[in-house]
């Protein structure tokens, strides 16, 4: 038993030692034809580059929308005509534009009738447009919002200083406001806003508080809005044709899916959905939302991915067609190896670990270029870097995979050479 280990040992150790000297001999070799080895690694980095530079970036916009879309507080639903993510096209699109508008008479009756909801509430955008105070006026993209006190729990909305809109707010319509962090800090910048007043489409509204941040792409995207009360902007804005988006929250996580289906069973008999016909609106949580892109992103991380690996297929076969010229190149000293002892495994293994290098040579530069190419995303969202190590360890093992693949036949030539007629080739 002993003899057999030592044996095992010894032949672990003579591969081991025939590995390392393959890949010294791979790597003098590639460093002997620094031009050619550049020339044919080009491929390879050029595939990997575009599958971590995509990648890359796409993880860093998927964390992004995932904290936009993750707007809705704990336990909270969201109600709405349309659907997260259309994946039917125009005509799908058609069948949503048919559906009644969400109004006021569905938030009533889902506040009168959903005993297991915490709490319910509604908004719409009403305008986008310019703000302004006696210190500041900001560009022309600041979206104002109708919304009910029930919004502030179910979107986790935190109040940083002053207070949210009361019920008397919205029964009396009253003109006033609560702004998003960064709204508020530009149109008051040395002071606080509460109790100042914001002039919005020649309307004047007072400041009665605003948020705490919440950031989102650019570090903006969740607090560049300004609030008013529901009756307040439908009164002005108009009512009659305007969809609302309903948000319901929970009590608990346990009871979050009966919520959701004593919810869904008051809308229908309001909206008057007739039995076994589909619920003619949407039911969408942070985690479906996520899910649907999710899923939409990695339809386009698949076709990425089987672009970038047609590079690839190019390179290995470009490095196919440099293994077969070195190997006629080096068919002599193929032969002297042959001649002092070298088997055809160490042939073989010589030219496969020289394809391999080559590849992971290519592969390594791609990746770093990569990496460096899709954080640029993160730079302009000012978001922390992302490393896809999923994406990078499977770049680096396509690229052995591709350097064994192209380079198995080169190297099977180089090792089944007659050594007799290597040693007289000239």
């Amino acid at each position: 038993m002993a003899a057999i280990k030592k044996t095992r040992k010894r032949a672990l150790l003579v591969l081991w030692a025939e590995t390392v000297e393959s890949f010294r001999m791979a790597i003098a070799s590639v460093a002997a034809h620094k031009l050619r080895s550049t020339l044919t690694l080009t491929g390879v980095v050029v595939g990997v580059f575009s599958i971590i530079v995509v990648m890359t970036a796409m993880r860093i916009l998927q964390r992004n929308m995932e904290s936009e879309l993750s707007g809705l507080g704990t336990h909270t639903f969201a109600v709405s005509r349309w659907p997260g993510i259309n994946f039917e096209g125009p005509s799908g699109w058609e069948k949503y534009r048919r559906r009644q508008n969400l109004m006021m008479e569905h938030v009533e009756a889902l506040e009168r009738r959903a005993t297991l909801a915490k709490t319910v509430g509604a908004e719409t955008g009403l305008q986008s447009g310019e703000a302004s105070s006696r210190y500041a006026t900001t560009n022309p993209d600041v979206q104002l919002n109708g919304v009910t006190p029930g919004v502030f729990q179910a979107k986790n909305w935190v109040i940083e200083q002053g207070r949210a809109f009361s019920q008397g707010d919205l029964e009396s319509a009253r003109p006033v406001c609560v702004l998003g962090n960064y709204l508020a800090k530009n149109l008051f910048p040395h002071s606080s806003p509460v109790g100042e007043e914001v002039k919005f489409d020649g309307v004047r509204y007072m400041v009665v508080g605003y948020l705490e941040a919440k950031g989102g792409i650019g570090g903006t995207g969740q607090d560049n809005f300004m609030a008013i009360p529901l009756s307040t902007g439908l009164n002005r804005y108009g009512a009659r044709w305007r969809n609302l988006g309903i948000m319901v929250q929970a009590t608990s996580a346990e009871s979050f899916d009966d919520t959701v289906e004593q919810t869904r069973g008051i809308l229908r008999a309001v909206r008057k959905v007739q039995p076994g016909q589909p619920d003619d609106f949407e039911i969408m949580s942070n985690d479906s939302l996520i899910e649907q892109f999710r899923s939409l992103t990695f339809a386009v991380r698949i076709g990425v991915a089987v672009i970038s690996s047609i590079s690839l297929l190019a390179a290995g076969i470009g490095i196919m067609n440099i293994m077969l010229v070195s190997v006629t190149e080096r068919t002599r000293e193929i032969g002297v190896r042959r001649a002092i002892g070298a088997k055809k495994r160490n042939i073989l293994t010589q030219f496969i670990m020289e394809a391999v290098v080559i590849c992971q040579i290519g592969g390594i530069i791609g990746v770093i270029l990569g990496l460096a190419g899709g954080n640029g995303a993160a730079i302009y969202f000012g978001t922390p870097p992302v490393v896809p190590v999923d994406w990078v360890v499977l770049g680096l093992l396509i690229c052995s995979a591709v350097g064994i693949i192209f380079g198995t036949y080169p190297a099977y030539k180089a090792a089944n050479l007659d050594p007799i007629e290597s040693l007289r080739y000239e």
